[in-house]
């Protein structure tokens, strides 16, 4: 499978330094600011050990948005969509139409990173995934061409100790229909637990938990962040007033305190 994993979680927000300082407050490392050349569009990314969070809001409305303003408009501010991971844009596109799965071919991206000593220009190469091969999901393969200049230790280092991404979690009226979907684009089985389906993005990746919901349109609810010791994660909150709530294995934030992600922070094999 040329898809090797989750490459980062879109969030769509109303208000990108509002965004940045509440994920801020919530104890992580935000870079700073990128403006996607030629879009209406900028984002703050929250980086971890192979993967990320992505900001993603509006800064100038009378230019290319991908549609951000109808998300906003319609659901409000959360999980907008999943960018996974490949090593090769033509690779994985050609992997994909050889397994029936309808995909874009590859289009570069590049991104003006404002940083204290000047510009600079990550490049990515993007192939987007039919929503109808992606259980209905906002989809897209990401290859980074300049990964060294957005995984930098010192952004990787949080104060609430997220190291990774180790779920997502998804509401559908019909888990089944959506587990098989995800199934066909990753060629991983599903697996049943606790009520829900899950099914990774590659044999060590993160898994995507597909619970019944009231919607036929799959909507993406929030993620669950290994960190090494839970006790670190509840001193960081505890210190700086933010509300959460514990119990033997997780800690949980709500919705309305991380731009309508609900975050489960939890200990996790590396």
């Amino acid at each position: 499978m040329a898809i090797t994993g989750l490459d980062h979680v879109l969030v769509g927000v109303a208000d990108l330094e509002a965004a940045r300082a509440s994920w801020a407050r919530l104890g992580f490392t935000v870079t700073p600011r990128g403006r996607h050349i030629g879009w209406g569009t900028a984002n703050y990314c929250i980086m971890l050990e192979d993967d990320y969070v992505e900001l993603l809001g509006i800064v100038d409305p009378a230019q290319f948005v991908n549609r951000l303003d109808e998300f906003l408009a319609s659901q409000g501010e959360g999980l907008l969509g999943l960018a996974f991971a490949g090593e090769d844009a033509a690779a994985i596109h050609a992997d994909l139409a050889a397994r029936g799965i309808s995909a874009e071919p590859p289009k570069e991206l590049r991104r003006l990173l404002e940083l204290p000593g000047g510009d600079v220009t990550p490049e990515f190469a993007l192939v987007h995934i039919d929503r109808g091969d992606a259980a209905g999901l906002r989809a897209f393969v990401c290859t980074h061409l300049t990964r060294e200049m957005v995984w930098q230790p010192a952004w990787m280092r949080h104060a609430n100790g997220a190291e990774a991404i180790d779920a997502v979690r998804l509401s559908v009226a019909d888990p089944e229909a959506a587990a098989l979907k995800l199934n066909r684009l990753f060629g991983m089985k599903p697996m049943q637990a606790g009520g829900s389906t899950s099914v990774r993005t590659a044999p060590a990746g993160c898994v995507i938990e597909i619970v019944a919901g009231p919607s036929e349109t799959p909507v993406l609810t929030g993620m669950t962040l290994r960190v090494p010791d839970l006790d670190i994660t509840a001193g960081y909150f505890a210190r700086n007033g933010v509300f959460f709530t514990r119990d033997t294995f997780t800690i949980s934030i709500e919705a309305e305190d991380a731009t309508g992600v609900e975050l489960v922070f939890a200990l996790g094999e590396a």
